[in-house]
């Protein structure tokens, strides 16, 4: 992967908002080389100060061609410009109520994503599971400050906007692994508000797609099962959901699936048991200002919680 990933697009939204990028480049660098050039040279050729320079009242057929050839420059950017808009503008559409308008369903929140898989049960927290070669309609909205939804290989920027639903196509050509960001600042965990998106071959994607429809089942292993019981007894099944359980809520990230996860607090740790349980213990540690408080677990609790979120896979 390129240092810089705009430079390195792995799809046809990212491709032409690079190239669009590299012609404008090219024109600009050509047009600076020539007033640059014309300016040194009037610098030098005309710098004494016994005569005067030969005085020009103009020319009919130099002004017309400084007329036409930058419009021609202006008329070759819109064109290219147009083709970058319909090549990766997904704007809203007419629909009979109740009809799918999106594949996903993107949420920003202070400070992570959530992510519907539309026509699906599915929801995940700052992962994005695609296939490769299809592309998907994104819709992208907040529920709380205007946040900005970013892939820089896959797709261009959205403002992510409360109260109001944008949308984008979001296409992988390869299967990989994706960075994408918010790019917004949005508060005082911003810059810890990132997300993955999976890519993947079409039959690994179904397989995905299947396990994630799957409900957990109810751990036997009796730590686990206790720390199951202290999920559902505190304050966390208020804020979170579990498939298969009642906590249902949607405040905080759904956790159906947590232990099959890349990464922690949308970026901040590596998904492992032990940084788990760093996170559960103190989560301000690690994330200043994050809406999950300190519940002041003692170890055990800690043990057991850790022991019953490692079996959602």
């Amino acid at each position: 992967m390129s240092s810089f990933p705009v430079f390195d697009p792995a799809s046809p939204q990212a491709e032409a908002i690079r190239d669009l990028f590299v012609h404008v480049l090219w024109i600009s660098g050509a047009i600076f080389s020539i007033v640059a050039g014309l300016i040194c040279i009037a610098i030098f050729k005309f710098r004494s100060k016994d005569k005067l320079p030969t005085q020009d009242f103009g020319s009919h057929r130099k002004e017309i061609a400084w007329i036409v050839a930058p419009v021609i420059v202006v008329l070759w950017i819109a064109a290219i410009s147009a083709k970058l808009v319909l090549t990766f503008n997904a704007v809203p559409i007419a629909h009979p109520p109740g009809e799918q308008v999106a594949d996903l369903i993107v949420t920003g929140h202070q400070w992570w994503w959530e992510i519907e898989y539309a026509g699906t049960d599915i929801v995940s927290a700052n992962e994005i599971h695609i296939p490769t070669g299809k592309r998907l309609r994104v819709q992208i909205s907040s529920a709380d400050v205007i946040h900005s939804f970013w892939v820089a290989r896959l797709a261009r920027k959205m403002d992510a906007i409360p109260g109001r639903e944008n949308y984008i196509w979001l296409e992988a050509d390869e299967p990989g692994v994706y960075q994408g960001r918010c790019a917004e600042f949005c508060g005082t965990q911003h810059a810890w508000m990132n997300f993955l998106v999976h890519a993947h071959t079409p039959a690994e994607y179904e397989e995905w797609l299947s396990k994630e429809k799957v409900v957990p089942p109810a751990p036997t292993n009796p730590i686990a099962l206790a720390g199951r019981k202290t999920f559902l007894s505190l304050t966390c099944s208020q804020c979170h959901a579990i498939a298969g359980t009642k906590a249902d809520r949607s405040i905080a990230p759904d956790l159906t699936h947590l232990a099959s996860r890349g990464e922690l607090a949308a970026g901040v740790l590596k998904n492992t048991p032990e940084n788990l349980k760093l996170w559960l213990k103190n989560p301000a540690a690690f994330k200043p200002g994050c809406k999950m408080p300190d519940f002041k677990l003692t170890d055990q609790q800690l043990n057991e919680l850790v022991a019953y979120l490692e079996t959602l896979k």
